[in-house]
C-alpha cells in the first residue's frame, strides 16, 4: 500500500522489531550468501564493498548508505588490501504488498550517508546498549524513522542533483559552522571559486547570496533554540553566531515579525500540561 502525504507517496509498512550493529572486516573479507529477511540499511564508513544481489554486482563507495530489501539473495565482498567498517540498521517488517515493493524497487540502491542517518544509528545502538529490546516501541519507531529518512533523502537528492556542487559544499559548510565567524572569503576557499562566482551560483540555485543563506540559517537555528530550550536570549544569540542579543532580536523580528520573547511565549503556550 502507498500512503499519500501532500505530493509525496511513501510505502505503508509495519515494523516488528529493529536492531543495529557494527562490524570491521579485515582485508579480503566476505559475507554470504544469505537471503535478506528485513529492510536493512548498511552504512559504509570506510574501505570498499561489493554487494551481489540476485547475481547482479553493485560497487558501493564509502560514505554511502545502502537499502537492502527482503527476499533477495545477497553476497558481500570487502576491500582486498584494507579494513572495511560498516554499520547497519535492520528493520523487520510485516510482509510488504506489491505496491510497496514496487515503490522501494524504484529507489536508488545507495545514496550519500548523511549526518542525520549516522545520528539515528547512534541512538538505536545506544538504546540497545542500555538494554532496550528489539520489539519495544521506541526502537521500532526509530527503525521506521530510519527507513523514512532514506526515502526523504532520496527525494532531496533529486532536488540537489539540479544544484551546482559548489552550492551544496558551501551549504554543508554553513550547516556545520554557522556559529563561527564565517565569511564569503572562507566559503569561497572551501568551494574553490571566486566570491563573485559563488554569489552567482547561489543566486541561481537558492535565490539569495551565500551570506544571506548563512544569516537565514542562523535565524532558523535561533528560533529552534528559543522554542526548545530555556537558554537566556543572549546565550541563544551567541550559540547561533550573533555578536549581540540586540542584533539577534532585531534580525528575528525582521524575519518572523515577532520578538524572541514572543516566540518563546508562544512555544510555552503550546506545551500541553501533564494530567
Amino acid at each position: 500500500m502507498i500512503e499519500q502525504s501532500g505530493t509525496e507517496a511513501t510505502p505503508s509498512f509495519t515494523v516488528i522489531k529493529t536492531y543495529g550493529g557494527s562490524v570491521v572486516y579485515g582485508p579480503g573479507g566476505a559475507y554470504g550468501p544469505r537471503i535478506q529477511q528485513d529492510l536493512q540499511l548498511v552504512l559504509l564508513h570506510s574501505g570498499a564493498m561489493t554487494v551481489e544481489i540476485d547475481k547482479v554486482k553493485h560497487q558501493v563507495p564509502p560514505g554511502h548508505v545502502v537499502l537492502l530489501k527482503p527476499g533477495h539473495m545477497e553476497n558481500f565482498v570487502f576491500a582486498d588490501k584494507r579494513e572495511t567498517w560498516h554499520r547497519w540498521i535492520a528493520v523487520s517488517v510485516e510482509p510488504l504488498d506489491g505496491m510497496a515493493i514496487s515503490f522501494l524497487d524504484s529507489l536508488p540502491l545507495f545514496i550519500p550517508l548523511s549526518e542525520k542517518m549516522n545520528q539515528l544509528t547512534d541512538i538505536i545502538r545506544s538504546l540497545q546498549s542500555d538494554g532496550v529490546q528489539q520489539d519495544e516501541e521506541v526502537i521500532r519507531t526509530l527503525g521506521r524513522a530510519a527507513i523514512l529518512l532514506y526515502l526523504a533523502e532520496c527525494s532531496q537528492g533529486n532536488i540537489n542533483d539540479r544544484k551546482h556542487p559548489s552550492v551544496l559544499i558551501a551549504k554543508e559548510e554553513i550547516h556545520k559552522r554557522y556559529a563561527e565567524d564565517l565569511t564569503l572569503s572562507s566559503l569561497s576557499k572551501v568551494t574553490k571559486h571566486t566570491p563573485e562566482h559563488l554569489i552567482r551560483l547561489f543566486r541561481r540555485d537558492e535565490d539569495m547570496t551565500p551570506i544571506q543563506y548563512l544569516w537565514n540559517y542562523r535565524v532558523k537555528q535561533g528560533i529552534d533554540l528559543l522554542r526548545s530550550t530555556g537558554l537566556q536570549i543572549g546565550a541563544v544569540a551567541e550559540q547561533v553566531g550573533f555578536k549581540t542579543s540586540y542584533h539577534f532580536a532585531r534580525t528575528i523580528k525582521r524575519h518572523s515579525g515577532k520578538t524572541p520573547s514572543e516566540i518563546r511565549r508562544e512555544s510555552y503556550n503550546h506545551v500541553i500540561p501533564p494530567g
